[in-house]
């Protein structure tokens, strides 16, 4: 007994603890990741988790979010069961009602707002995890709405619109094989884990860095050969100044230009507007450093650069800083060359795999024809000519206005109203829907001012197809109980879609039969996949040659490299411009008042937006919200650490803990979003967003601290919040 007792306690697998190894992914963050996991059961339940050795993608290592699964799973404000408001919205009273109710009720009152005001009445909107989006993208436009959209009106998605804007296509760094690395942006430290491995092999093969980021970060400190440390929002006016001197010093590749590469002569002429007499007055980089930064790309072989989609958007001028980013790839000759910038065409749920599947086809099949234009559309023209979906951070203002037409309902899966601008306001367009549903795995804050709550399931309790780079594909299968009458989101749709008499055979077959069709193209099998406990390699995979794709013409309007945006041009009532211009990009007010800049958008290699807060051990590592200061201003404000703080925009105030650090420049303020009590967003504006893809400024919002003297739980002006939240 006390052997066997030991062996349990030490989670060992056997046949005598009833202990099995079943292997799942994890879901926690993107699906770029979606890293491989042995799942250590026992009557059903999680009790362990470890990374899995021989997955393609991660290898066995986990980074702390992934070993915080069973956690996540087993978090106490799990929903066990569909939901049904019976308070107030806001206050979390529910009473439990049966699916069958859930579904009747929100098949009534969404065909009825459809009946009375137009498909367009509703929006359905998708968060956290996007594993269902195709889904939730067929299902809205089946019930007739183009009002479809996802937390990526505020991620990734800008990015892509640069890219396609320039070369038509989504591209990636080719590391391995570059001698010189731009890493914009970059710290594999804290985001995407994986990558460090690659990084540091390729450092110490003699590769070069260059970092570029206001704060000394893991990724400064551990590979930079140089570091550039530009104010937020700056990044485009360095990217034009370093192309001025690569231009004048005839440090770039002329007829990979005149070859593949279109408006050159209109960008080298306004390049010419960014110089060493005002680059340091711009950005705060020394103009010596920029130079320098030049003759490292000039003695390069090949340069790959790092640009994030992420960080680099969340500004007023993010797209367009991005393109300038980009435009050193084309000038220098190395996008779509070996060692540069690699295009990509995407497989399945934003994945570069090497072959493709019959997603979008499946997703876009039943795009509704003559449909009024979605949220946004109007605002962010761009933004809907390329992406075909609502932009999101115009939907509370629409819903408060009812204009161009109203909003009346909201259907969600996985909605968290803290990733985006100005809560306060979203709190109250919610508050005035007629009709708002959220799907969730946990009763947050968003999901306590539903009508109906439907709760979902996690990875580890669904089967789930998958893709990987270098040629992999898997479809899991649940490997533990669900937990309660949990459901996924992709079941969920399906049976909506029966309830509410949608006309979608396709739809009402449900996933697998779904997948099937997708993968149809390919010399794998869904069964074939179902049986492999691993990922599988697909016969035929495998990335096109490098320079195919600028030698056999570019998915652009000219059919190359457009530093001058022939689509833009084209439409002079957007009031865009058609190269990638620099503009100043803090927001109005005072700056004696909010002298300082607020940046909000990094990352902590612990958290995932609100999700994993609640999680003790995770929060542990930062319990508490605490806002990042240099030492200058911590001397000038009076600060000590730990010592209570206010960070103030125009929107408003919020009560933090200072953190003083010799990694962030003087006059930033770096701080982490997600905190329940210490929301950021409240602070952020709707109306300080990028024009070209509606992406709010997160990072460059004007701010000022003041310290506080004393301690208090709640002061006045705090709206006290709840910490639980996902």
């Amino acid at each position: 007994m006390d052997s066997l007792n030991e062996l349990i306690k030490g989670k060992i697998p056997c046949e005598e603890t009833g202990i099995q190894i079943r292997h799942t992914l994890c879901a926690i963050c993107s699906p770029a990741n979606n890293c491989g996991i042995d799942a250590y059961v026992k009557d059903g339940r999680l009790i362990k988790v470890e990374g899995t050795q021989e997955h393609p993608k991660n290898h066995g290592f986990l980074c702390t979010k992934g070993q915080a699964n069973r956690a996540f799973i087993y978090r106490k404000d799990r929903i066990l069961t569909p939901l049904k408001r019976v308070g107030e919205r806001g206050e979390g009273k529910f009473q439990a009602i049966s699916w069958e109710e859930a579904y009747g009720e929100i098949a009534a009152r969404l065909n009825g707002i459809k009946a009375e005001d137009g498909p367009e009445a509703v929006a359905f909107f998708g968060g956290y995890n996007k594993w269902y989006r195709p889904w939730l993208r067929r299902f809205a436009h089946s019930f007739g709405s183009m009002n479809y959209g996802t937390e990526s009106s505020t991620c990734m998605t800008g990015g892509w619109i640069a890219w396609k804007l320039s070369s038509g296509r989504l591209s990636s760094p080719d590391m391995g094989n570059c001698d010189l690395f731009l890493g914009w942006a970059y710290n594999p430290y804290y985001s995407r884990y994986l990558n460090v491995k690659l990084a540091e092999e390729c450092k110490g093969k003699g590769t070069k860095f260059i970092i570029v980021d206001p704060r000394i970060t893991p990724a400064v400190e551990k590979l930079a050969d140089l570091h550039l440390r530009p104010y937020p929002g700056t990044d485009g006016a360095l990217a034009l100044c370093m192309a001025n001197i690569l231009i004048q010093k005839g440090w770039i590749d002329q007829e990979y230009i005149d070859t593949y590469v279109h408006g050159f002569a209109e960008y080298a002429e306004y390049v010419k507007n960014f110089h060493g007499g005002n680059i340091e007055a711009l950005t705060g980089v020394p103009y010596v450093q920029v130079e320098e930064a030049c003759r490292m790309i000039h003695e390069s072989r090949a340069m790959a650069i790092n640009e994030n989609s992420a960080p680099i958007p969340h500004h007023k001028n993010g797209v367009q800083n991005y393109r300038a980013i980009m435009a050193l790839s084309a000038i220098t000759g190395n996008y779509d060359r070996s060692g540069g910038q690699r295009p990509v065409k995407h497989t399945f749920t934003h994945q570069v795999s090497g072959f493709l599947t019959r997603e979008d086809d499946f997703a876009d099949g039943t795009e509704p024809k003559d449909a009024r234009p979605a949220v946004g559309a109007e605002r962010f023209p761009l933004w809907y000519h390329m992406e075909r979906e609502m932009q999101v951070v115009d939907l509370s203002r629409q819903i408060l206005e009812g204009t161009p037409y109203p909003v009346k309902a909201v259907f969600a899966m996985g909605m968290n109203m803290r990733m985006l601008p100005d809560v306060d306001e979203w709190e109250k367009a919610l508050k005035k829907l007629d009709f708002f549903v959220d799907t969730d795995l946990f009763l947050t804050d968003t999901a306590k001012l539903a009508d109906i709550v439907l709760p979902a399931c996690s990875s580890f309790e669904r089967g789930e197809f998958m893709t990987y780079a270098k040629g992999y594909a898997w479809y899991t299968n649940p490997v533990i109980d669900r937990v309660g009458d949990s459901k996924s989101d992709a079941e969920i749709l399906k049976d909506l879609a029966w309830v509410m008499n949608l006309e979608d055979e396709p739809l009402k077959a449900g996933y697998e039969a779904n997948i099937r069709d997708m993968v149809q193209d390919l010399d794998i099998t869904v069964e074939q996949l179902r049986e492999s406990d691993l990922p599988v390699h697909v016969p035929g995979s495998g990335q096109p040659p490098m320079g195919s794709y600028i030698q056999g013409g570019m998915d652009t309007p000219t059919g190359k490299f457009e530093l001058y945006s022939e689509l833009i041009a084209a439409h002079p009532e957007w009031g865009l411009d058609p190269l990638p211009t620099y503009c100043e990009p803090l927001n109005g007010g005072d700056p004696k008042e909010y002298p300082m800049i607020l940046c909000s958008g990094g990352r902590l290699p612990h958290t995932l937006h609100s999700r994993l807060h609640p999680i003790p051990w995770l929060r542990s590592m930062r319990p508490d919200p605490m806002a990042d200061i240099s030492l200058e201003d911590a001397r000038e404000h009076g600060l000590e650490a730990g010592q209570d703080m206010e960070l103030y925009t125009k929107n408003g105030g919020i009560f933090v803990k200072a953190n003083p650090t010799s990694r962030v420049p003087k006059g930033v303020v770096f701080f982490y979003h997600g905190y329940p009590e210490a929301d950021v967003n409240r602070l952020l504006s709707r109306e300080h967003v990028d024009p070209y893809s509606g992406f709010p400024a997160y990072n460059s919002t004007r701010c000022g601290i003041r310290a506080l003297s004393g301690s208090a739980d709640h002061r006045p002006g705090e709206k006290p919040m709840e910490k639980e939240e996902g």
